[in-house]
């Protein structure tokens, strides 16, 4: 079985690739997806005892806990020591299952590939890719989203180039939907190809 890593830096469209390959028929392990249902569910025990006051009703307050750790290195790392463990063990048991299913393929959807060092559990990486100012005008274009908010979460990601340079394969996104998704079946031939 192929792993695949899919990873790309905020605003890049790396839901959209991973969309591509599920409508390919291709089993995707979001590991996003999986903070959001781990919020309202094992984490919230151990960030509320972390990060009192950050959790409501038996779920994370996302707005409350971004703030109290945005800008605190040292918060960062407590809250990952939490989360990260978690999305390992959702990612092994996607993993199991997907061996039983005798799949081909499967995707690792992993925002911080590089940041965490998984890229040295998969077979090959993908990366998502657009031009800066691309990639800017998309996530500013967010509700909420500020020039500021996005210079942290961009401090903290790998920078777009040594991703590219890392990777496998990529994605550019810059020129619509139809290219890219072009982009994916031409991933996943060779892939499969190369797997023969």
């Amino acid at each position: 079985m192929i792993r695949l890593g899919l990873t790309g830096s905020i605003g890049m469209g790396k839901s959209t690739t991973a969309a591509f390959f599920r409508g390919l028929g291709i089993p995707i392990h979001d590991a996003d997806a999986t903070v959001h249902a781990l919020y309202s569910g094992p984490a919230v025990a151990p960030i509320e005892a972390a990060f009192p006051g950050t959790t409501r009703d038996g779920v994370v307050d996302r707005p409350n806990l971004a703030a109290r750790v945005l800008g605190d290195p040292a918060a960062v790392t407590r809250l990952e020591a939490i989360v990260h463990p978690l999305v390992r063990d959702a990612e092994t048991a996607f993993l199991e299952r997907a061996r039983a299913e005798a799949r081909r393929v499967v995707v690792l959807d992993i925002p911080l590939l590089f940041e965490t060092g998984a890229d040295r559990r998969v077979d090959a990486v993908v990366t998502v890719t657009a031009p800066p100012e691309v990639q800017r005008a998309r996530v500013l274009a967010r509700p909420g989203m500020t020039a500021v908010k996005l210079d942290h979460i961009l401090a903290r990601q790998t920078p777009d180039a040594d991703k590219r340079r890392r990777s496998h394969f990529l994605v550019d996104t810059s020129r619509g939907p139809e290219p890219a998704r072009r982009q994916v079946a031409d991933i996943l031939r060779a892939v499969v190809a190369m797997n023969r």
